[in-house]
């Protein structure tokens, strides 16, 4: 089984990435390696926060390692909230709150579509490569499931009639933003 250090401490993301690896990786959180510092995200762009996180664990921990930053683009907001969508209502990265503003920001809009977008930055000795997954859908005007995290039961995804929140993690993870990027990390990895 191969270690690859995941820079984050966001539980359900782990959690999420090590069931899209599946066997025969053992992705390990920063606290696994004696991180728990946040580290700073002060990038415009998914892209650039991605890289910042890869190589600061890189840089300080000498781990070999990936990162990823992820956006929810919404049309009828002009893209927002975008790279600021953990800290959409305020710093605090508080997703209930997030949702929210989301949903009173949306009370008028027609155009619900949306999108959600991860970037991963794999970061290996001095060589860093970028790889993104997108999936297209739309915001619903309630609430909708308990499964999931952040904007999930608000966001329904295109083809579907329910929002991700409603889905399994399995179902979840083979459409998700999140899985089509790490579909690609693992071809990386091979």
């Amino acid at each position: 089984m191969r270690d690859i250090v995941f820079a984050t401490n966001n539980a359900h993301k782990l959690e999420e990435i090590r069931q899209i690896l599946g066997d025969g990786y053992n992705v390990l959180g920063l606290h696994d390696i004696g991180c728990d510092e946040d580290i700073p995200e002060t990038a415009d762009t998914l892209e650039g926060n991605a890289a910042i996180k890869a190589r600061w664990v890189k840089e300080k921990y000498g781990y070999d390692c990936f990162a990823d930053d992820t956006g929810l683009e919404v049309d009828a907001l002009g893209g927002a909230p975008g790279v600021y969508s953990a800290r959409y209502a305020g710093p605090a990265h508080d997703s209930a709150a997030n949702v929210a503003l989301l949903l009173k920001n949306m009370e008028e809009a027609d155009n619900r579509r949306a999108r959600f977008r991860t970037v991963i930055a794999l970061v290996r000795g001095e060589d860093m490569t970028l790889v993104d997954g997108v999936v297209e859908g739309e915001i619903t005007r309630t609430l909708h499931g308990s499964n999931g995290f952040g904007y999930d039961p608000v966001f329904m995804p295109a083809g579907y009639d329910v929002t991700f929140a409603e889905m399994d993690s399995a179902a979840k993870n083979a459409i998700s933003h999140r899985g089509r990027a790490t579909a690609k990390l693992r071809e990386l990895l091979v």
